[in-house]
């Protein structure tokens, strides 16, 4: 099933709670716009296209919320919700991305002639736009997939970091769902998946999905992969992007930074797997991207053993990203293909073809 979709019957927005996973599979339901924005702060949803339609199907609720009569009105009611839904996180360039898509459809609408369409119509045309935009990425996915899978060997031992699976997604994953092809194709591949601290997206969501595949793993924790690198039992690195600059600066999930170091060190290529939605050429580099700080309680609350592991008192700082930068970057998988340096050249050419 899909990680996220409309409920037409209901006319609600459902998706995967992720943060019960592994243990706990539950899909939950949303009616309201802010609803949806709370699920994706509190990271029931997280993922950058997830969020991207989570925003998208948000709008479809405001939509349906609004008492606006008019076209206009609605127009002006849905700026509002989109302001609320593109605060959520601001690290994840989808999540606006999905906004200004689903208000640019309305506002050109406006401009060529619909004035005459009612709010009702506007309505159905959101749903529409979203359910589009939620269709269309799956299908980047598996475009983006058959494209990375190119990049696995048979017989490859893979670092893996977060999850950008199905969960991440819509459906089908992006560096995940590379992974996930390349072992339809029949190869025999192995993934060390970082467990991801301090949420643990790794240990608990990408082994889960991988165990639903049956591609063989071990979770190993964050500072291991310098070891298993170093010790030549490791061949490819993927991870996906939550932005992406122009000159091909990467902000990904944290310690991806420190993933791609080892990975230069080592000679192993390092790979980010994006749809051109994540890239942002608007922004120069890495330096403009927004970093967003979550709440100490994510690091000070881990237990081990049942037990918290930190004194009392004690503070801790949790920026949720980190940025890569390009020097460390091997490639960049897209729906469109594998960009290569010169990224500021190479990365316009991609988004622009599209």
């Amino acid at each position: 099933m899909r990680t996220i979709f409309w409920d037409y019957d209901k006319n609600e927005v459902k998706m995967i709670d992720q943060r019960l996973l592994p243990e706990t599979f539950v899909v939950v339901s949303y009616k309201t716009h802010t609803e949806v924005a709370h699920a994706i702060t509190e990271m029931v949803i997280r993922g950058a296209p997830a969020i991207g339609a989570a925003a998208a199907f948000g709008l479809a609720l405001a939509a349906r919320e609004s008492r606006a009569a008019t076209s206009r009105e609605l127009l002006a009611d849905l700026q509002a919700a989109g302001s609320t839904l593109k605060a959520a996180r601001p690290t994840a360039v989808n999540l606006a991305w999905a906004v200004e898509r689903i208000l640019g459809t309305l506002s050109h609408r406006e401009r060529v002639g619909g004035e005459g369409e009612s709010a009702d119509d506007l309505r159905q045309l959101i749903l529409t736009e979203a359910q589009k935009l939620a269709d269309e990425d799956v299908e980047i996915n598996k475009r983006m997939a058959a494209h990375g899978a190119e990049l696995i060997a048979d017989g490859d031992t893979i670092v893996h970091h977060c999850n950008t699976g199905a969960l991440a997604t819509v459906d089908w994953g992006t560096a995940l769902g590379v992974i996930r092809t390349a072992w339809e194709q029949g190869k025999k591949i192995h993934v060390l998946v970082d467990e991801t601290r301090p949420r643990l997206q790794g240990a608990r969501l990408t082994a889960w999905e991988l165990s639903q595949y049956g591609i063989p793993y071990e979770i190993i924790s964050d500072n291991m992969s310098g070891y298993f690198m170093r010790a030549g039992q490791v061949q490819k690195v993927f991870f996906g992007a939550d932005r992406v600059t122009a000159n091909g600066d990467v902000a990904n999930k944290i310690g991806t930074y420190m993933l791609a170091l080892a990975a230069k060190d080592n000679g192993i290529p390092a790979y980010s797997v994006v749809p051109t939605s994540t890239i942002d050429l608007s922004l120069a580099h890495g330096g403009l991207i927004p970093i967003e700080e979550r709440t100490q309680d994510e690091v000070l609350n881990i237990q081990l053993a049942g037990e918290r592991v930190t004194p009392k008192g004690a503070k801790a700082r949790n920026p949720a990203f980190d940025v890569t930068p390009n020097r460390l970057i091997t490639g960049i998988v897209t729906e469109n293909g594998v960009v290569y340096p010169p990224f500021e050249v190479n990365l316009k050419k991609v988004v622009l073809s599209g």
